[in-house]
């Protein structure tokens, strides 16, 4: 006999598997934080946040500034290797500033949001924002946009090598590169591709006034492709 199950569309378990916990003294009957715990939580640091951008890009520089000093190929793909959790921290300030909680001053949460954290790291933050906040407002239902990230878990041994392969190769890297250089034939989304690239060229222009312009493609546009991938698929599944 052959047994055929329905393609699963959803994570949320039904409504009789949850057990009736709420309200407690911290949530409310919708699960939502009381008013005096989400009034911390929003709660904006913004000198620290303005601290946490700078490290990003101080841990970036430290990275490729200690394969340049020490010029040897093992340096090399050693911060090739590294460079994968700087565009981590730019993924998590990225998010910060989409929920516009990077700094109180919102003028100021979009632009360092955009110029500083989210287009160095080839990220869309506006698009961006917009598809994060229709994955909260259906989280691991049948329209979350996230879905195809994490569904069907867990996966066989062989089905996981194969899709950590394509990010390591730069397949899945390529493809949303790609998908920037089409942007540019589209009107709509033509201006913000062309922030995104406008915004790798103090970085190209950087190296090449070190006289050392190999090392965007290397250390910066390398390691968002394959070691980025592998690192936020890894993150996702977790």
């Amino acid at each position: 006999m052959v047994v055929t199950m329905e393609p699963r569309t959803t994570m949320v378990p039904p409504a009789d598997a949850l057990p009736q916990v709420l309200p407690t003294e911290r949530l409310t009957d919708s699960g939502m934080p009381v008013p005096a715990l989400r009034a911390e939580l929003r709660r904006i640091a913004d000198v620290r946040n303005a601290g946490q951008v700078a490290l990003a890009w101080g841990q970036a520089v430290a990275t490729i500034g200690a394969a340049v000093w020490l010029a040897h190929p093992v340096g090399y793909v050693a911060a090739l290797v590294l460079m994968g959790p700087v565009f981590a921290r730019f993924a998590i300030l990225g998010h910060e500033a989409a929920h516009k909680l990077l700094f109180t001053n919102k003028r100021l949460n979009d632009w360092v949001g955009r110029w500083l954290v989210a287009y160095p790291a080839f990220v869309p933050l506006d698009a961006y924002r917009r598809s994060h906040f229709a994955h909260h407002k259906e989280e691991f239902g049948p329209n979350e946009p996230d879905l195809n990230l994490y569904v069907g878990y867990p996966v066989s041994r062989a089905s996981l090598r194969r899709k950590l392969w394509r990010d390591a190769r730069g397949t899945s890297g390529w493809k949303n590169l790609k998908g920037l250089l089409f942007a540019l034939r589209s009107q709509s989304a033509r201006p913000i591709a062309l922030r995104i690239f406008g915004a790798q060229l103090p970085l190209l222009l950087v190296a090449a006034v070190l006289g050392r312009w190999w090392l965007y493609p290397l250390l910066w546009l390398l390691p968002w492709m394959p070691c980025w991938r592998v690192s936020n698929r890894l993150r996702a599944i977790a």
